[in-house]
């Protein structure tokens, strides 16, 4: 079992690595001019131990082809007057952040209708394999009634993808784990965002400037679909070590979603389960990360 974990680990790295090859390209080609794309780097997580501080030293030493490289305490003292708690330094990824995915939406869906790609605003609600052989593999019956035949069948449907699988006799092993975050208005003057990376990690929290006094926090980890109030407190309260400027802020904003968790297997399942009918799904908290590289993957199968 350890040899085949070291081993999905391993492909999880390597598909992280092509997607960030890929995203270059993407932004190059997505982006226009009424939604233009860019990545905000780098992303900085914090070390809280000497255990935790080694662990990073090694990664950095083996995915310095990434741009990722270990910070050394003294390069985060500038952390003290807004996180007092002492760290022990840190990762930096340089290729890593963040980018806007409403943007993003915007120009996926743009150069999807310059493609001529047909959307169909309707939910399939069973899939079928064709019963004679002059017709097209596979049957969407939509929830219009209307159905749709197909030779190639891609599902990315998170955790509504067993509902199509099931009934052919496929399962994905998935799992939710809905995630709440929060939008806070921070009361303070100095502001000064300026050292702060794209996207900061502090104890598994994600922290990142938003605009003028604005700061995004997220996201909780939660099994199941229903929201906790106690993990969101929780979580605005850094887990017990939330600073001053912290606690005079105000909540705009806050939402919540599910992500879909492989189980027993790194994200994201990429699997053919049969000639045509193609699953690409699961990409738990790194669906927008591994976008470029899932499609390339989905391409790849169906040439």
């Amino acid at each position: 079992m350890a040899n085949v974990s070291r081993k999905s680990r391993g492909r999880a790295w390597e598909l992280r690595q092509r997607s960030m090859q890929l995203w270059p390209s993407w932004i190059e080609k997505l982006s226009t001019q009424e939604n233009p794309l860019s990545i905000s780097t780098p992303l900085i997580q914090l070390a809280r131990s000497k255990e935790e501080a080694n662990a990073m030293k090694e990664l950095a030493i083996e995915r310095n082809i990434l741009g990722i490289e270990f910070l050394p305490p003294r390069s985060t003292n500038w952390l003290q007057d807004w996180l007092p708690t002492p760290y022990l330094g840190g990762l930096i990824s340089h290729n890593d952040g963040r980018i806007n995915p409403l943007s993003l939406q915007k120009c996926l869906y743009s150069a999807l209708l310059k493609r001529n790609v047909k959307i169909i605003n309707q939910s399939v609600i069973s899939l079928k394999r064709c019963s004679s052989n002059i017709d097209k593999q596979w049957v969407l019956k939509l929830q219009d009634g209307k159905t749709i035949s197909q030779d190639y069948i891609v599902i990315c449907a998170a955790m509504g993808s067993n509902l199509l699988l099931n009934p052919l006799g496929h399962d994905c092993a998935i799992e939710p784990v809905l995630g709440q975050a929060i939008k806070v208005q921070l009361n303070i003057y100095n502001n000064d965002f300026s050292k702060w990376p794209a996207v900061l990690i502090n104890q598994g929290i994600n922290m990142i400037p938003d605009g003028d006094k604005q700061m995004i926090i997220g996201a909780t980890l939660e099994p199941g679909t229903k929201p906790n109030i106690d993990s969101l407190t929780k979580m605005k309260g850094l887990n017990g070590e939330q600073p001053e400027w912290l606690k005079r802020s105000t909540i705009i904003d806050q939402w919540y979603g599910i992500r879909c968790r492989p189980i027993q297997q790194p994200a994201p399942v990429h699997e053919q389960l049969e000639q045509g009918l193609i699953l690409a799904s699961g990409h738990y908290r790194n669906g927008i990360l591994l976008a470029p590289v899932s499609a390339e993957w989905v391409g790849n199968q169906i040439k």
